[in-house]
């Protein structure tokens, strides 16, 4: 190999150093712009206070910036590290901690919830805690219900929650459907607690933060002062407000874990690179789980394993009182992107993350196909059982497309995208129709969280008559 004289060299140094400062500032604001003007546009717009964002491929960090107020009374910008309720973020931690808990032989998936919890009022159904991780175990879900509007103001014994929704009827027998559900996972951190003989904070902080190296992560509390913690904002006739107040004594396990970006991108990596559980664990968290029928649905244990925006992706977002937040990974180009905003409102840190992907990713193929044949064979209203209410969903068709709308949302009609095998879908949402004696009878729609059967109440013509 020729020897390079060490004036040279050093010159060559000092040439390559000169190159890249001229280059780097130029590339960063080339890779930052767009995703700043995508999270400056809402605040701007009086949308949400403040945000925080980390954007991370392999080991390259793209991007770790914080935007507009935590404190919108004192002006205060948004600190670096800033902290904030993660609401159902929590969840993959919680399941992380039943599986530690199944590797050290303490439970099993396969358990039953009143083997563990032997008082829970089971209704003669039997629910295995694999159906609690997963959302399918029918219980009645507490947020849901309209007693616990005022319930969640009050500090009282968690087991008075438990007796407040094990009451109520199952929503369904376990694994019949997919329906979100927070009593689950509540009953999972009390799982928890009297597997490990410690408590749920205790357990997550030794066995999870302090493993992984998330020393900004916390139990999140009313009372307590953290530095750097991000003051919360509701949306009320589209204007800002304080949060309400909730105590968390209430969303425990499935939603009391405050955390920051750079927290969360640690999480999210060590989660994903076999740094927190064995592999066999992890492959059960990320495997998406089946319904009694056979159908799979797009969620494993505590977190999704779904398309978003037409890339493969393990995600799962939060909703809080005052907060919302979204931690996303893209398997296939080893991307990290975490949203975290202090408002709860129109703003969806889903989308935010969505549009970020698409500043940083090639643009993923399009899978829709031309659909052939009559689309009025779909239309008609569908009822059956959503998230804590009757769901009915209209569909009809508008324009030579099929038509998609909630009727017990407020939400615009959307246009419905074909997918091959009666199988449509906008936005992540699928919508899969099925037949009996060949005729369109029921649909499936699959969120990635939930997976509800709906059955055919109206067709065409009556909808006609109306």
């Amino acid at each position: 190999m020729t020897r390079v004289p060490v004036r040279r060299f050093a010159f060559l140094v000092i040439l390559a150093a000169a190159l890249i400062a001229c280059v780097s500032p130029s590339a960063q604001t080339s890779a930052t712009a767009p995703i700043d003007a995508i999270l400056e546009a809402p605040i701007k717009d009086g949308k949400i206070a403040g945000a925080s964002v980390a954007v991370v491929k392999g080991g390259a960090t793209l991007l770790v910036k914080e935007y507009g107020s935590a404190d919108l009374e004192l002006a205060v910008p948004t600190p670096p590290k800033a902290t904030y309720e993660i609401g159902s973020v929590t969840k993959q931690f919680t399941a992380a901690a039943i599986l530690l808990l199944a590797e050290q032989g303490k439970l099993s998936l396969d358990d039953e919830l009143t083997t563990l919890l032997p008082d829970y009022p089971s209704q003669g159904h039997r629910v295995k805690v694999r159906r609690l991780l997963n959302h399918t175990s029918g219980i009645k879900g507490y947020t849901e219900m309209p007693e616990f509007r005022e319930f969640q103001r009050l500090e009282r014994p968690r087991q008075e929650l438990v007796t407040l929704f094990g009451g109520q009827p199952f929503e369904f027998a376990p694994g019949e459907q997919q329906t979100y559900n927070n009593s689950a996972f509540f009953l999972l951190g009390l799982i928890i607690e009297k597997v490990s003989g410690t408590t749920y904070e205790a357990f997550v902080k030794a066995n999870l933060f302090d493993r992984v190296g998330m020393p900004d992560s916390y139990y999140c509390s009313g009372r307590t002062i953290r530095k750097n913690h991000a003051h919360g904002y509701d949306t009320e006739n589209g204007q800002l407000v304080l949060k309400a107040y909730l105590d968390h004594l209430w969303p425990y396990a499935a939603g009391s874990l405050c955390s920051n970006t750079a927290d969360l991108v640690a999480w999210t990596r060590a989660l994903h690179g076999g740094r927190v559980l064995k592999p066999e664990s992890y492959r059960e968290m990320i495997t998406p789980g089946v319904l009694n029928d056979g159908t799979r649905i797009r969620y494993g244990l505590g977190i999704a394993v779904a398309e978003i925006g037409g890339r493969r992706a393990i995600a799962h977002g939060g909703g809080i009182s005052g907060f919302l937040s979204e931690v996303e990974f893209y398997p296939d180009d080893d991307l990290f992107v975490v949203v975290l905003l202090n408002t709860a409102g129109p703003v969806a840190p889903r989308d935010l993350a969505r549009q970020i992907a698409d500043v940083v990713l090639p643009r993923p193929p399009d899978r829709s196909r031309t659909f052939q044949g009559d689309l009025q064979h779909y239309a008609g209203i569908f009822g059956g059982r959503g998230r804590g209410r009757d769901s009915k969903v209209r569909i009809a068709v508008e324009n030579g497309a099929l038509v998609f709308a909630d009727l017990a949302a407020s939400r615009a009609p959307e246009k419905l995208s074909y997918y091959g095998n009666e199988t449509f879908g906008f936005k992540d949402t699928l919508v899969m129709f099925e037949r009996k004696d060949e005729a369109v009878a029921r649909l499936r729609v699959d969120t990635g969280t939930g997976h509800n059967i709906l059955t055919r109440v109206a067709d065409k013509s009556q909808i006609d008559r109306r």
